[in-house]
Order: structure tokens, then C-alpha cells, then sequence
């Protein structure tokens, strides 16, 4: 396995002039650029004394800068910790304390709502704005930064060239990143990932699914998440290709305007982006009475179905060769639906404890409903008596899998088997090829009243499938099965749908969803919810927040 160093160390030599760091319609660094400001952030680390293992956080808006400052005390061989810039104020800084970082890495905007008194090791803040200093207890970093213009032209008297990239590819088993999984200030869970985790990760992206000078991925996901990270940026680096960050969270028409003209190569998303432009832009022409006539007559709907799946990927640009989703399971509906239209889609599946991928299968083999195979780099088994018919905790253990939990013994512990495989925290089975369905999480099951388990993602899928439903989260109240639903506020005023008339809607869709569920797990009620429920950084729900 190649060390990910040596692929990009590859990629910047051979692509020196190319564009590599984009902010859309922004800044923008070259191949060439990059390796530049690495080696000036290296003489800055080398003389104020930083040694390998030194923990640097990174906490920031998704932008070309944050890419150069990942990169920089990466390969520099100090321990970066991205840090989501969406978490508290009080949150960041209590991690930034629990990881004992030297430096922060921050946004001038951030810096003003953090407060340096709770983060006692942090002796430098650099602006990832325009790489100034913020704040120093330290002059001889200050100093360092002064001098660097100088000290780089000693080091390099005609420039950084291609041939003076080095960067150590001895320190496989070094660690490399802690990645927090949230912002909650009561012992963290701080993913420690080694370089091999991420070095494995890369390799299976270019094997699968490579990226070549020219290519273009447009990045929309948080970069503090691994998914995001990993196959948003370093993988897609490390082919030559160019990562174009888009910045904050993009509106519909910014994700496809930003896609029209930067013509992407793949496309990396969660299953909630793709079923709201499904439900949004393709469903109410599907749905149309004459179209369901056409769609019914065998060799009309083929052309149909070919026309409406040109007309879908000439709005992300024309040129994806697949449309990869994770972090979530994909709606039935929707699924059966990108089948029939031939759409190039598959779900993976990961987790950041294993930088993050764990499963995928590319799209023309995948098969419906599964989250794909094992990578190469790891083994998956199902806890279970029978693994292909009883559901059962999916562990995983290999290479990309995480050291551990920083600072955090006891969740280190519990989340391995006393024969070293990972607990994922996930139910699932397996088939005879080695398919993985995910059935739902394990602190999500519920146990109905007469011992049968339940999963409430499974109830979820069929009412997200009826009328005015966005999104909606299945509870417990009393052993009673309630569904919490966030409806289509355009949909619902453009159709006068209010009061009583909204209540008989409701009552007639808990009907028709507990027509397609067994006994044990139907619908009791269903409420309405006025605000779109609260997610991670990988839109998943946070279902602790609603009971």
C-alpha cells in the first residue's frame, strides 16, 4: 500500500502548474502554490520547536486555506485536530483543551467568540484567512513568522522546485488526526487515526474510483468530517485532480449552478441532498397522470426514463461518472426509482472511526437496498447466530480502523470485542457475497411490548414516502409507536392544506403506512413539527433531541 505522502507528492510534482485548491469563484492555489506554503509553514514549525506528535486544531470554515493548513502540519508530522466550526463557541474550546494543542487554526470571525483562558496549552492562533496572527504568548513564534521570508529564500534561493517535495512515508503507525465526533463538552470521543488509516483510504478511492489531472470535484461536505475530508479533498488530490470548496452549506441552485460549470467527476453527498432534487425536480413530472400512462407502456418508458436521466446529470454538469452517498440510508422509493432512470448511484458505508470508509460497491454492481462490501483494507462481520438472516451488530476490524478514543479509556474499551474487531454500533446482515444491509443503529432500536425488535428507520422510509413529508423521526412514548413529521411548507400553503383538513391528511397517511407494516411496529400517531429536525454534520437526525 502506497503511503497517501507518495501519491501526493506524485500528484504535485507531475501537476505542478495545474490547479489544485479552489475557493469557487475565489482564491485559488496551483499544485506548485501549495508545496510552496507548505515549506514556508515547515520553517515556521521547525524553528519555534515543534515536534512529531504535537497536536495543531484546526477549526474553520471549508476553504482553499484550510485545505493548505490540514496539508502543512500533516505532512509536517504533527497531529492535526479539524474541529467543526458549526459546534459551540464553549464546545471548541473545551476541545482544543482536551486535545492539548499548541496551535489553533481559526476563522478571525471564530477567534472573537473563543476564549483563550480555557485553552491553556495554545501558545499561537493563526488566521486561516490569510495565514496573520490572531494571538501569541509566544514571540518567538511571532519572531518565526517575521524571519520566514528570510529563512525561506536561504533554504530555497530559487523557489521550492518539484524535486525538494519530501515528505516522511515512515510513520505509517503514527498517528495523524483526532477527529471529534461532537461538540459535547463531557468526555469527548476523539477518533485517533493513524497515517495508514488514511493512507488506506486513499488507496481504495484511486483504485475504485480514481481522479486524473483535469478532474473536478466540486466539495459542498464539512472538511472536519471525514467523509468530507477524505474523498472531498485528500483522495481527490492525490490523483492530480482539483478540489473546488464551495464554502458555507450551498443553496440548491449555488450546488447546481457551482456543478454546471465546474462539470465534477463524481459526485460525494448524503442521501437527503439527492432525494430532495428526486422529490423536488423529478417526482411531479413522474407523477403527472399522462406520464404514468407513457411510463406503462413497455419501450416508451425506456426512452422516457433515458431522457429524464440525461436531463438530471446535465444539471450536475454532464460529466459524473457516479453519484456516491453515505452517512445515511437511501429512501426504498427513491431508490427503486434511480434504478428505473438507470441513475449511476451507489451508498457506501463508513464511519469516521474508519477514516470513514468501511463498504462500497461501484454502481453497476451494487445492489439495491445494501450499503456494498468490505473495502480491501477491512473485514465485516454480523454478531449474529445466522448473519444472513438475523440481524446483528456489523463489526469491522483492518487497517483503516481507529487506534481508539483519545484521552478516553473506558470508550476505548467498549468499543472493541475482547478479539480486537470494532463495534460499529450498527445493526445489520450479511449475504452470501458479502453485502452489507444496514437494518438501523442499535441505541435506535426500539423493543416493542412483546419482545420484537424494531427499527424505526425502516417505519421512517415508508411515511418520508407519502405526500408533504420531508423528514420524520420515529419514537417511543408508553410502547406506543409515534411518528414526528416535518411537512412541505410550500407544497402544503399552495394546496390550502390547514387545520382540520391537515389533521385528516395526517390520519389518512398513518392508514395507508400501517397498510405496509406488520403488527408490532404500526403507527399509533402521527404529529406535525413546525421546524426541520436538528442534524450532524452528515445530516443525519439527531434523534436524542426529540422523544
Amino acid at each position: 500500500m502506497k503511503h497517501y505522502f507518495t501519491r501526493l507528492q506524485e500528484a504535485m510534482r507531475n501537476n505542478w502548474d495545474r490547479p489544485a485548491l479552489c475557493n469557487y469563484k475565489g482564491e485559488s492555489f496551483t499544485f506548485g502554490e501549495l508545496a510552496d506554503k507548505i515549506a514556508r509553514f515547515h520553517i515556521v514549525f521547525e524553528t519555534i520547536g515543534l515536534e512529531k506528535g504535537d497536536k495543531i486544531a484546526l477549526c474553520a470554515k471549508n476553504s482553499a486555506r484550510w485545505a493548505v493548513s490540514f496539508l502543512a502540519i500533516n505532512t509536517y508530522g504533527t497531529v492535526v485536530v479539524p474541529i467543526l466550526a458549526d459546534f459551540l463557541p464553549e464546545s471548541i474550546d473545551s476541545l482544543v483543551a482536551h486535545s492539548g494543542s499548541r496551535i489553533l487554526f481559526t476563522d478571525p470571525d471564530m477567534w472573537k467568540k473563543l476564549d483563550i483562558s480555557k485553552m491553556p496549552e495554545i501558545v499561537t492562533v493563526v488566521s486561516v484567512a490569510d495565514f496573520s496572527i490572531l494571538y501569541t504568548a509566544d514571540e518567538a513564534t511571532s519572531k518565526a513568522l517575521a524571519d520566514m521570508p528570510e529563512m525561506f529564500k536561504a533554504r530555497y534561493p530559487d523557489g521550492v522546485k518539484p524535486e525538494d517535495i519530501s515528505y516522511p512515508v515512515d510513520n505509517d503507525k503514527d498517528l495523524a488526526v483526532i477527529n471529534y465526533t461532537s461538540g459535547t463538552t463531557s468526555a469527548p470521543k476523539g477518533v485517533m487515526l493513524r497515517y495508514e488509516c488514511l493512507s488506506a483510504n486513499v488507496e481504495f478511492g484511486q483504485k475504485w474510483m480514481p481522479s486524473y489531472p483535469g478532474d473536478n470535484m466540486v466539495s459542498m461536505l464539512p472538511m472536519a468530517h471525514m467523509y468530507g475530508m477524505m474523498f472531498e479533498f485528500i483522495y481527490v488530490l492525490c490523483g492530480g485532480a482539483t478540489v473546488n470548496f464551495l464554502g458555507k452549506t450551498p443553496t440548491p441552485s449555488l450546488l447546481l449552478g457551482a456543478m454546471g460549470e465546474l462539470k465534477p467527476y463524481l459526485i460525494i453527498t448524503v442521501p437527503l441532498v439527492m432525494e430532495k432534487i428526486f422529490k423536488a425536480g423529478v417526482l411531479p413530472i413522474l407523477d403527472k397522470p399522462a406520464m404514468k400512462v407513457l411510463t406503462a407502456i413497455p419501450g416508451v418508458d425506456r426512452i422516457i426514463f433515458k431522457k429524464i436521466r440525461k436531463t438530471l446529470l446535465d444539471k450536475f454538469g454532464g460529466n459524473v461518472q457516479e453519484i456516491i452517498m453515505g452517512g445515511a440510508a437511501l429512501n426504498p422509493d427513491v431508490e427503486k426509482w434511480f434504478r428505473k432512470l438507470k441513475m449511476p448511484f451507489t451508498v457506501g458505508y463508513g464511519m469516521t472511526e474508519a477514516a470513514p470508509l468501511l463498504a462500497y460497491r461501484q454502481w453497476k454492481s451494487f445492489v439495491p437496498k445494501s450499503c456494498g462490501r468490505a473495502v480491501d483494507s477491512a473485514e465485516v462481520r454480523i454478531d449474529s447466530e445466522d448473519p444472513q438472516n438475523i440481524v446483528g451488530e456489523i463489526q469491522a476490524r483492518g487497517i483503516n480502523i481507529m487506534s481508539g478514543y483519545y484521552k478516553n479509556e473506558e470508550a476505548t474499551k467498549a468499543a472493541f470485542t475482547e478479539d480486537g474487531w470494532m463495534n460499529t454500533g450498527d445493526l445489520g446482515v450479511i449475504d452470501a457475497d458479502g453485502n452489507i444491509f444496514i437494518r438501523g443503529r442499535s441505541k435506535n432500536m426500539i423493543l416493542s411490548a412483546n419482545g420484537q425488535n424494531i427499527y424505526p428507520e425502516e417505519v421512517e422510509a415508508q411515511v418520508n414516502n407519502r405526500p408533504y413529508v420531508v423528514e420524520s423521526v420515529v419514537v417511543d412514548r408508553a410502547s406506543k409507536l409515534v411518528a414526528l413529521v416535518y411537512l412541505d411548507q410550500d407544497k402544503l400553503k399552495a394546496d390550502g392544506l390547514e387545520g382540520e383538513a391537515l389533521n385528516t391528511a395526517m390520519a389518512d397517511m398513518m392508514k395507508t403506512v400501517n397498510k405496509s407494516l406488520p403488527v408490532y411496529s404500526k403507527l399509533t400517531k402521527v404529529e406535525v413539527v413546525d421546524e426541520p429536525f436538528a442534524k450532524t454534520p452528515k445530516m443525519s437526525i439527531k434523534r436524542f433531541l426529540y422523544k
